[in-house]
């Protein structure tokens, strides 16, 4: 946990750098003839930069403090030198790595900081979980934003733990403390007003989910004090964003990557350039061994033609001046934390050498410390279900076909009372930008009285299926998007409440695939014909492996070759499967307790025509669900 009090240099480590500075006494290191960020100037400078303990003490120039036998030193020469990369919004969580075996990669890349949301650990375990994530021994600093409410909607969701108010604007006021984390732009009740307050009372940002709003509803969310937003993906949501006085933090994630939108026209962006960082926000650990953490958005950024100077910019001192880390990390300045990095090639973002507080933590994009973080027992066994799974659970009933009118004209047939329908509508949403839905109609086929996916046009059933309780209490859904020709794919990281949710062709494969959820502890699994064919185990709290992250890596790998095998054309489909479930982001969305409409925040039946007040079953395992909610307060 880093409390940023701690990072501030102590009386005696004050006197020390002022004696180092005025070369009354010898730094313990010298990183020597590079050219140096300069800390207020875009500007490359010509510095040696002197090291005592944690902290710099001075930048001078080349050569002013010659070399001395004993002296530490690195040499940069025809190298820059840059501070380490800080992530401005991330979960931890959906890295699917500890906080320890994130380290161990990202640091190696030059991402030294990071700013963590922890609300799916806060979903698992509650308080005690949330301090889980911002917890390790290895050299990344954690800061936190505030996960601002568990569960999300006491109304739309029954989730996991659950956190009091109190607790919430309580951590506002830690030191460990960065942020608001991001809260539903959909809600305007008087608790989520008063938790703005004390954000800013507490003097903390107040990250943002603008979820594509625009105009009224835009203003009204940033009216609220949010101050920053990670959503944006196009650059004129991106000038108006900005022209209101938000930071944005541009997402490249495993859901999407929003370099390539927003750095693809320079001249229109140009003016908002100064008012970017960036994050990674929901990226695996797959993704960030191959493609990288925050050097990733570097590159992609000077790919584009952002001049370097400001490309580096971007990923230190302006999220560090913007979060209030300006006086301890984010610039090469006097009593700063040494934490930097050398770059051969600015282009190429890796660095040679990464330095945290005044010692060399990796070379040549390989750790130099190992990961010996401890967690708690109780970060395990957290899949709870009840002992046998009904195999209705998936089932939805189609309702009775209507005979017609045998006196009108041309009438047909009439159908045998109480038949079931040969089709039914329903309402269904479709994937876009990543994990964006979009609402639409879809009509589907009904066999034995009970509505099926339709894989020809690729609308497949989604099901949300409680995993905390016991109870498997279960909502469903169906999303196109995911291409699956046979099987199904299921996971135990519904955002945000961590629930499991499954998508497939049909509910045999679907009953399997939570069946070896449950056997994992957690984790992802594709199924097909009654086979697992690709698994990534997460145990600790059904999110994340403390397996080393190389491992993790190559069981992403598999699992998601052996889901493309079944017709996915999702790159990332475990991760988006995570998102289909999330009912703050348009149009629709799906909890344990049913369908979502996103903009008026309640219940919608999935069969049409129906109640639009109303989810299209009652979450029960007696026999098929009905199409009808069986609990109107819920709505």
């Amino acid at each position: 946990m880093t409390e940023k009090t701690a990072l501030y240099p102590t009386a005696a480590e004050l006197g020390r750098l002022r004696a180092v500075a005025v070369g009354a006494e010898k730094p313990d290191l010298v990183v020597r003839g590079g050219l140096v960020q300069s800390p207020g100037t875009e500007e490359w400078l010509e510095r040696d930069i002197l090291v005592a303990g944690r902290h710099i003490a001075a930048l001078t120039p080349w050569g002013h403090v010659p070399p001395t036998d004993g002296l530490d030193e690195i040499d940069a020469s025809g190298s820059h030198v840059v501070p380490t990369f800080i992530d401005a919004h991330l979960h931890i969580e959906y890295t699917n790595l500890t906080p320890g075996e994130l380290a161990r990669l990202s640091v190696a890349r030059g991402t030294g900081t990071v700013l963590t949301d922890p609300n799916g650990a806060a979903n698992v375990w509650g308080a005690a979980g949330m301090d889980v994530l911002l917890t390790t021994t290895t050299p990344l600093h954690v800061f936190q934003q505030v996960s601002p409410k568990t569960p999300g909607s006491p109304t739309l969701e029954r989730g996991g733990a659950v956190i009091p108010e109190e607790v919430v604007r309580g951590r506002l006021w830690d030191d460990v403390t960065t942020n608001l984390g991001e809260g539903n732009p959909f809600d305007y009740g008087e608790e989520s007003t008063g938790r703005f307050r004390e954000a800013l009372v507490a003097g903390r940002r107040i990250t943002g989910h603008t979820a594509a709003q625009t105009n009224e509803s835009l203003w009204g969310y940033l009216a609220a004090g949010v101050g920053d937003d990670h959503n944006s993906a196009t650059i004129d949501e991106v000038l108006e964003r900005v022209r209101l006085g938000a930071m944005i933090t541009v997402m490249g994630a495993s859901l999407t990557d929003n370099t390539v939108p927003i750095f693809s026209d320079l001249e229109k962006v140009a003016p908002a350039l100064r008012g970017l960082c960036f994050c990674a926000d929901d990226k695996h650990a797959l993704d960030l061994h191959t493609e990288g953490h925050i050097d990733h958005h570097v590159r992609q950024a000077i790919r584009f033609g952002v001049d370097p100077q400001l490309a580096y910019r971007m990923a230190t001192t302006q999220p560090a001046a913007y979060y209030r880390l300006d006086q301890v990390l984010g610039v090469l300045a006097p009593s700063r934390l040494a934490d930097l990095q050398i770059i051969p090639v600015l282009a190429e973002v890796r660095p040679s050498v990464v330095i945290v507080e005044g010692r060399v933590a990796a070379r040549d994009g390989v750790a130099l410390f190992e990961n010996t973080d401890v967690l708690p027992e109780w970060t395990t066994g957290t899949v709870h279900l009840p002992e046998v799974l009904d195999p209705a659970m998936f089932a939805l009933r189609a309702p009775d076909a209507t005979a017609p009118d045998a006196t009108a004209p041309d009438a047909p047939a009439a159908a045998a009372p109480d038949a079931p329908a040969a089709t039914v509508r329903v309402r269904a949403m479709e994937m876009y930008k990543g994990y964006f839905k979009r609402a639409f109609e879809a009509e589907l086929p009904v066999v034995d009285g009970l509505v099926q996916s339709d894989p020809a046009n690729d609308v497949l059933k989604i099901a949300v299926v409680d995993r905390h309780h016991g109870e498997a209490t279960t909502g469903l859904g169906f999303v196109k998007g995911f291409g699956l020709s046979r099987g199904a794919i299921a996971i135990t990281m519904n955002c945000p409440n961590m629930n499991i949710a499954v998508v497939g062709v049909d509910d045999a494969d679907m009953l399997q695939a939570v069946e070896e959820l449950r056997a994992m502890g957690g984790g992802f699994v594709t199924v097909a014909d009654g086979e697992v064919v690709g698994r990534v185990p997460l145990p600790v709290g059904g999110m994340m492996s403390a397996a080393p992250f190389e491992e993790t890596a190559v069981a992403l790998r598999l699992g998601h070759e052996a889901t493309h095998a079944l017709g996915c054309t999702i790159p990332s489909p475990y991760i988006i499967l995570s998102f289909v479930g999330l009912y703050v982001i348009p149009d629709l969305g799906v909890t344990e307790l049913g369908l979502i409409d996103t903009a008026s925040q309640s219940f919608v039946d999935v069969l049409l025509p129906g109640p639009v007040d109303r989810c299209g079953h009652d979450g029960t395992h007696e026999g098929a669900h009905d199409g009808a909610h069986g609990d109107g307060d819920r709505s």
